[in-house]
């Protein structure tokens, strides 16, 4: 969850600077896109390993090897809420990207 708590962080700066105007200068001198980009690459491989771990709980409860349903439990509300939040983010940069298409110039 630090991966997505940063992705967010790095987001919301960035966002914030550009909405202030203050942003622009700043994100070609300290590479902005590429830790946003990266922070995202991040998230979305967390998530995958969540995904990952809560299948193979599965796998595990289901052949009798785990008889902790708790952890089962734990596992997939953790993937769950990461993929939740993964797809959130994407539609978000989607959004933004649509309307930065839409603008005049």
């Amino acid at each position: 969850m630090d991966t997505i708590n940063s992705a967010y962080t790095a987001i919301s700066n960035e966002y914030n600077k550009i909405a202030n105007g203050t942003g622009l200068e700043t994100i070609e001198r300290d590479n902005g896109f590429q830790q946003v980009f990266q922070s995202a690459l991040d998230m979305v491989n967390e998530t995958s390993d969540m995904q990952n771990k809560a299948e193979s709980a599965e796998i595990q409860f289901a052949l009798g090897l785990s008889n902790n349903t708790h952890d089962l439990q734990i596992a997939q509300q953790k993937a769950n809420i990461a993929l939740q939040y993964t797809v959130a983010v994407r539609d978000k940069a989607i959004d933004a990207y649509k309307e930065i298409m839409n603008m005049q110039i």
